[in-house]
């Protein structure tokens, strides 16, 4: 029995033996030293940075933006989005839609900083989708800068600031991509369909940000926000008047000089519209794939003067095809008062080059 304790108390004693032992080597080892030293160090050295930010050109044309409202007989019709694009000693000047403040009769302007402004129309522009007000200097926080669309490249990242559903969200900005260049899409007008140049992004453009700018990731505006297609199956399609476009309307609109644009003086139909045309009393023995039908001709314009007539099918103008009404007021508005167009037609069989100088205005027939 002796014998056995002995052992028992030989085994524990040597057990604490060994853990202390354990213990006192590792306290003193440096090894363990070196660990903790580079433990510490790389908690020490882990920074947390956000690449991919656009914080630096938001900052650039935030306080820039601008909402509009829109009023007649002072009740609120409207709201959109504008943008200040130029200061002088007197007045800022906002560019925003046509389309923004087409029915109003006064508008006003809510600043960033929830300052609000009178704002006077210098001039409107339906085709273009293009009106600029202006409001007084001291009400300007910022000037956007202008860039240049046409050195994007499909992928390059875009983003808008603006005000969707009016101002309890002002200042929203959404990020997307370049989604196409060089896009023609089809809007309704007074007058019928019309072509739009436009430039395709997937940032989010909801109601209330018409107006508002379409800026490149070093903060320089590239477009105007104008339209969303808008389609039960379709997302992430919006569309952006190229900056270029805009300012060749802006510089005579901010000086209150109306945008004429030529007059032809016919009524069309789309030649492939053939139902339409038989109840106008027009039909044809061949089968066209694009054109327009002259279904008449009014008295004392381009058109009457160069002899084009009743069944006359206008297929291109200056050597560009022309795909249907709303591509041949494309087409047509791009040109001067005053300007030679060749047209070429189609008469009884036969194709004819005709030049009709353009001598008269949409605004004064």
């Amino acid at each position: 029995m002796r014998g056995k304790i002995i052992y028992i108390l030989t085994v524990m004693g040597a057990f604490f033996i060994g853990v202390v032992g354990t213990y006192l080597v590792i306290y003193n080892n440096p090894i363990k030293s070196e660990i903790a030293d580079e433990v510490e160090k790389t908690v020490v050295d882990v920074q947390i940075e956000e690449k991919d930010t656009i914080q630096p050109a938001v900052e650039k044309v935030y306080d820039a933006v601008v909402l509009v409202e829109s009023y007649k007989d002072n009740k609120l019709i409207g709201t959109g989005t504008g943008f200040v694009y130029k200061k002088d000693n007197k007045n800022g000047y906002i560019i925003t839609n046509h389309h923004v403040i087409e029915k109003s009769n006064s508008v006003r302007v809510l600043s960033i900083n929830g300052e609000e402004s009178d704002a006077t129309l210098l001039g409107s522009d339906v085709y273009a989708d293009i009106a600029v007000l202006s409001i007084g200097e001291k009400s300007v926080l910022k000037v956007a800068k202008l860039g240049d669309s046409t050195k994007l490249e499909l992928g390059d990242t875009l983003f808008t600031v603006g005000s969707p559903l009016g101002a309890e969200y002002i200042g929203t900005v959404t990020k997307g991509i370049l989604s196409g260049k060089d896009r023609t899409v089809s809007v309704t007008m007074p007058h019928g369909n019309f072509m739009m140049d436009v430039i395709q992004t997937d940032a989010a453009i909801n109601p209330g940000n018409s107006g508002g700018p379409l800026v490149n990731i070093n903060g320089e505006v590239i477009g105007v926000n104008s339209l969303k297609l808008v389609e039960d199956e379709i997302e992430g399609m919006g569309f952006a008047i190229p900056i270029e476009l805009v300012m060749t309307a802006v510089n005579r609109l901010e000086k209150g000089e109306e945008i004429k644009r030529p007059l032809l003086g016919v009524e069309m139909i789309d030649v492939t519209e053939t139902y339409s045309l038989y109840r106008s009393g027009i039909q044809y023995d061949e089968k066209f794939e694009a054109g327009v039908a002259v279904v008449s001709i009014q008295q004392n314009t381009p058109a009457a003067d160069a002899g084009l007539k009743k069944g006359d099918v206008i297929l291109e103008m200056d050597n560009v095809k022309i795909t249907g009404i709303g591509h041949f007021r494309f087409l047509l508005y791009k040109y001067d008062i005053g300007s030679n167009v060749k047209f070429k037609y189609y008469r009884d069989g036969k194709i004819s080059d005709i030049n009709i100088v353009l001598n008269k205005s949409v605004e004064d027939n």
